[in-house]
C-alpha cells in the first residue's frame, strides 16, 4: 500500500530545519509539500492577492483590533473577511481540502490542529538551542551575525507561538501536543530525518519503504 493518505505536519522553532526536513519527508514518502504555498493557494482560490495572505502569515490578530472589533463590531463585511480570523478560516479550508485530495506534508500554519482528527496524521515539532539555530540562520544568509540571528529567532518564535496558541490553544512547542518532539541540532539533519521516517514506518506498517 502507498502512503497517499498519510499526513505529516512539521511544527518548528525558527532555524531548526523544519522546511528542509519537511521537504525531505515529502520526497521520502511521495507526498505533496506545502508551507507558504498554502497561503498562495488559498489566496488564488478565494480571489485575494497572495500579498494579503502573506501579511497575516503565522501572526495572531492585533489585540487592539480585536478589542475594538469585539466592543463595536465590524461593519464592513469585506474588512471582517480580511481580518486574521477570516484569513485563518479560509486557510484552514484549503488545508483540509489539500489533505482530502492526497497525502501531504504541511510545515506550520497550525495544520496539526486543523487536521487533528485525521486518522493518518503524524505531528512533529522540531526545536534546537538558540545558538545552534542562530548559526544555521546566519549560514543560510538570513542574518548577518549570531546576535542578529538570535534576535530573529526569538521574534519569529514569538509570532508563531502567539499565532498557534490564539487559534489552536496553548500547545505550541509543548511535547505532549505532538507525536514527536525532537532536538534537530542534537541529532543532526540525517539523524532527525531517520527518527521521523522510522517512527512513521513503525506506526503505519503499510506505507512504502523509503
Amino acid at each position: 500500500m502507498s502512503s497517499t493518505d498519510l499526513i505529516i505536519v512539521v511544527g518548528r522553532q525558527f532555524g531548526s530545519g523544519g522546511r528542509r526536513i519537511g521537504k525531505a519527508l515529502a520526497e521520502a514518502f511521495g507526498l505533496e509539500y506545502y508551507d507558504k504555498e498554502v497561503l498562495s493557494e488559498a489566496a488564488r482560490q478565494f480571489g485575494y492577492s497572495p500579498d494579503i495572505f502573506a501579511r497575516y502569515d503565522e501572526r495572531r490578530p492585533s489585540p487592539l483590533r480585536s478589542l475594538f472589533s469585539n466592543a463595536f463590531g465590524v461593519a464592513d463585511s469585506y474588512e471582517n473577511s480580511m481580518s486574521s480570523e477570516g484569513i485563518y478560516e479560509r486557510q484552514s479550508r484549503v488545508i483540509r481540502k489539500l489533505a482530502e485530495k492526497s497525502g501531504c506534508v504541511f510545515v506550520g500554519r497550525s495544520a496539526d490542529y486543523i487536521l487533528r482528527d485525521h486518522p493518518r496524521l503524524v505531528s512533529v515539532f522540531l526545536h534546537a538551542p538558540i545558538d545552534k539555530r542562530a548559526e544555521a540562520i546566519v549560514a543560510r544568509g538570513d542574518a548577518p551575525s549570531i546576535e542578529k540571528g538570535m534576535d530573529m529567532a526569538r521574534r519569529l518564535d514569538s509570532n508563531r507561538e502567539n499565532f498557534y496558541n490564539y487559534f489552536a490553544g496553548d500547545g505550541w512547542g509543548r511535547a505532549d501536543n505532538y507525536h514527536l518532539s525532537l532536538d534537530s541540532a542534537l541529532l543532526g539533519y540525517e539523524g532527525t530525518l531517520d527518527v521521523i521516517r522510522n517512527f512513521i514506518r513503525n506506526r503505519f506498517g503499510d506505507v512504502e519503504k523509503f
